[in-house]
């Protein structure tokens, strides 16, 4: 089972191209966010350490942690935010870790996609065996997502500025999907690449 990173800016189309694959190939697809929030659920230890840290006013009637609640706080403070990052990531690396290894046993897949928006920030370059970068011209993720996600220029801008640019993503990475165009064109470069083995 080969496992490989799907990583790009905010609008690249990642989402598109993950379920182009979950239809084509016979694969395990894994988001870190999701993986975060399902640790951030009660029973979980990063939910008792982010509460403890943040404060119950970060949870609704129910004891759930509301995310708006919580992105109010850290993203208001630095050092907050530093202390969240310290908790969340390790243990999502350690829950990523387990289910590559849990799907490795299993063997009933042939590829392991695992994406996130970080993946190279955070060092997972190493775990991966290949890192595909998911690109689109600007203009098109800016249209994505005002059509998608009503963006406004000035939110969309600042999420941009605050990613990677282009050239580092393309130097981390071992190979580039061009997802400008139509999903067609962008999983038949999938296609060929995962033909020749490489």
């Amino acid at each position: 089972m080969k496992v490989i990173g799907i990583t790009g800016g905010v609008g690249c189309g990642k989402s598109a191209i993950l379920d182009g694959l979950s239809s084509r190939y016979r694969c395990f697809i894994l988001k870190a966010d999701d993986a975060a929030k399902e640790l951030e659920t009660k029973g979980h230890d990063c939910y008792d350490r982010l509460v403890e840290l943040l404060g119950d006013d970060i949870l609704d009637d129910e004891g759930n942690i509301i995310n708006r609640n919580m992105s109010a706080k850290i993203f208001a403070n630095p050092k907050l935010l530093q202390a969240v990052n310290d908790i969340v990531h390790p243990a999502v690396r350690e829950y990523i870790l387990a289910r590559i290894e849990e799907q490795k046993i299993e063997g009933i897949n042939d590829y392991f996609f695992l994406e996130a928006a970080l993946l190279i920030e955070c060092g997972y370059k190493a775990v991966v065996d290949e890192m595909w970068y998911i690109f689109a011209d600007e203009e098109v993720r800016y249209q994505r997502l005002k059509d998608s996600r009503g963006y406004s220029d000035e939110k969309i801008k600042s999420i941009m500025s605050s990613q990677l640019t282009d050239n580092e993503y393309r130097e981390a990475s071992d190979f580039v999907v061009d997802n400008s165009n139509s999903l067609d064109e962008a999983m038949k470069m999938i296609e060929i690449r995962l033909s020749n083995g490489d």
